[in-house]
């Protein structure tokens, strides 16, 4: 069942693709690399970017569900680096679908880049891997306890004890548990791929530090390789 979703998965993705003559004057460009010939498109539609088109060296990919803000600041981001270790550079691209007080939620997106034979023509073809949901990690393989105290984070044999006196938090206003879900955002470091997710024990003002998930290419997919927890210097 596995090798046939892949199987549809990657059909899907070659048939999306269609030459650099794709409309996209309506389109606004919200991002562009100078290391390799990439640029994304999309439309403002209630006060986001999406139905996203890639222009990847003159071929188009339509990705109609991506979401970005709006802001500025916080573009997507379009890196090409080898972090699958094969000698060839993969196309990363950062999505940053919200943001706010206590708030940043990133996704990301990997594609390898493969000789692909389209209407008689060999063309470079962005295939999208799949990357192993971050928040689906930690549920997996972190445990958690919070007391009054104290805040608790065992990843396998190794345990962690924050002390959060200092953050001088209201017993009441904290949560009954540490949360992990609002603070997700994705980093290329030393051609590895990198999900950082914060942990919150109150709805202010509670950040006691990161989940780090180095990423490995196994089994066709982006899965983690070490898990650590980063706690707040």
């Amino acid at each position: 069942m596995k090798k046939v979703s892949m199987l549809i998965i990657a059909i899907s993705l070659f048939a999306v693709l269609t030459k650099t003559n794709a409309m996209v004057n309506e389109y606004d460009e919200i991002a562009k690399s100078d290391k390799v010939d990439v640029t994304l498109y999309a439309k403002k539609m209630n006060g986001v970017y999406t139905d996203f088109k890639i222009d990847f060296q003159g071929g188009v990919l339509k990705r109609p569900y991506w979401i970005n803000t709006t802001s500025p600041t916080w573009s997507p981001q379009i890196i090409y680096e080898d972090i699958n270790k094969d000698g060839e550079n993969e196309l990363i691209i950062i999505l940053t679908k919200g943001t706010g007080t206590g708030i940043l939620e990133q996704e990301v997106h990997v594609f390898q880049i493969q000789n692909q034979r389209i209407n008689e023509e060999l063309v470079e073809v962005p295939v999208e891997v799949l990357v192993d949901d971050p928040i689906a990690i930690v549920l997996k393989n972190v445990k958690t306890e919070l007391l009054p105290n104290k805040a608790i984070i065992s990843i396998g044999e190794k345990k962690y004890a924050i002390d959060i006196k200092s953050l001088k938090i209201e017993p009441e206003h904290l949560f009954s548990d540490i949360y992990f879900g609002n603070l997700i955002n994705f980093e290329v470091k030393e051609n590895h791929l990198i999900a950082k997710i914060g942990g919150k024990i109150s709805p202010a003002g509670g950040s006691i530090g990161d989940i780090q998930i180095t990423y490995m290419f196994k089994d066709k997919m982006y899965q983690a390789k070490s898990i650590e927890f980063k706690p707040n210097e």
